[in-house]
């Protein structure tokens, strides 16, 4: 979907297909009929933006095949979808039994990372709409904090280079920029937009920035008013941002809250969990360690949990929607827009615990899932509607 800000910018809204497991192609095809062409349907927009993941394999069999890019564009366009923005932090495997920590993994200090993501950003020119003004594509915050090293962080610096250059050189070959936003996520080199200035410091703005995920900075309690000032004063440019909830809960010591908290405990994304304590982040990396003792649970926690933004976890819990609805009238509801690319990234529906609630849990049925994203984005562009802009899709 596209919507049009006050001061002109064309913000672009999608949603993020890592929510659907595909490891080739031919899989990625297919959640384009099963699941993103019903989505728009039931919206009744006559376009609709995805964020799309494409996995290592995938991406490998694209690059390797302009026939195959040719075609996935040609279903995209029949289909009245278009891409703007690619997800590519998860290198593969997103959706295996147990991801946890392996979601890291190539990191920045491998020379394999730097090449994904410019084969990435090659292949979104060519998918992208003719009248895009950018793409994007969004990354891992350099690594998992553990085991960083000197040398390490050199290799990664080299890279970083690398990759501004090979950015620089496709704008000249395609005529089309690609910028690159590193996420900030709980628990990585980069948590924070303080973190972010001071790693990424040098950083050319003209093709690297940062993708700011709503979820994760409500989960670090970061007050987004100061972040986006921290990265405009370093020139950094946000990007993208994903448009995301988080789990809290005021009380971890209530016991109805406990029991509540351990249907969310699943075995196969991590789960950071922090805890807001006189002033304090106390942290732990999943939210089974908070759960057992980790955290002392006298101070309200947040939970790296993405829940569905139009619909509230049952009660003691809540979503951080009242933390995401402030960070989007920052970034879009001023008057500059401070991004152009927004994408709703709820990838945990297939691992939401069971409910009564159908809107809320996605069970089996595939008209769960899709009735779901569709009305996730309906109150994400009704959201920004009420910020003042305006949807200019055709409907």
């Amino acid at each position: 979907m596209r919507l049009r800000h006050p001061d002109g910018t064309v913000v672009h809204l999608a949603y993020c297909t890592n929510v659907h497991p595909a490891e080739n192609l031919n899989g990625v095809l297919a959640q384009l009929a099963r699941y993103a062409e019903p989505v728009r349907r039931r919206l009744g927009e006559a376009r609709l933006g995805l964020g799309l993941w494409l996995s290592r394999p995938a991406v490998t069999e694209l690059a390797a095949d302009p026939d195959a890019v040719t075609r996935l564009r040609r279903e995209l366009n029949t289909r009245g979808l278009e891409v703007v923005t690619l997800n590519a932090f998860p290198y593969q495997g997103f959706h295996t039994n147990a991801v946890k920590k392996s979601v890291y993994h190539p990191d920045w200090s491998e020379r394999v990372r730097l090449d994904h993501t410019l084969d990435c950003a090659r292949l979104l020119t060519a998918l992208m709409p003719d009248d895009a003004e950018r793409g994007s594509v969004s990354t891992l915050p350099l690594a998992w904090r553990e085991g960083w090293t000197a040398d390490r962080a050199d290799r990664a610096a080299r890279h970083l280079d690398q990759l501004s250059q090979g950015l620089e050189a496709l704008a000249a070959d395609a005529g089309r920029t690609v910028r690159v936003g590193f996420e900030p996520e709980p628990g990585c080199l980069i948590e924070n937009a303080e973190q972010a200035v001071r790693l990424l410091a040098g950083a050319d703005p003209r093709w690297l920035g940062v993708c700011l995920d709503t979820c994760h900075t409500a989960v670090g309690f970061e007050d987004v008013p100061t972040a986006c000032a921290r990265l405009a004063a370093a020139g950094l440019p946000v990007v993208k941002a994903q448009v995301s909830c988080a789990l809290g809960v005021e009380d971890p010591q209530d016991p109805a809250a406990r029991a509540a908290l351990w249907e969310f405990a699943e075995p196969r994304f991590l789960h950071q969990s922090r805890e807001l304590l006189g002033g304090r982040l106390l942290a732990v990396d999943d939210l089974p360690d908070a759960l057992g003792g980790a955290l002392p649970g006298l101070g309200q926690w947040r939970i790296h949990f993405h829940t569905p933004l139009h619909t509230d976890p049952r009660p003691p819990l809540r979503s951080t929607r009242t933390e995401l609805l402030a960070a989007l009238e920052l970034l879009v509801g001023g008057p500059t827009a401070r991004t152009d690319h927004l994408e709703v990234e709820t990838y945990t529906w297939p691992v939401l615990p069971s409910a009564t609630d159908r809107d809320l849990v996605h069970r089996t049925p595939d008209t769960d899932l899709i009735d779901g994203i569709a009305a996730e984005l309906a109150w994400a562009r009704d959201s920004l509607t009420r910020l003042g802009l305006k949807d200019e899709s055709t409907r």
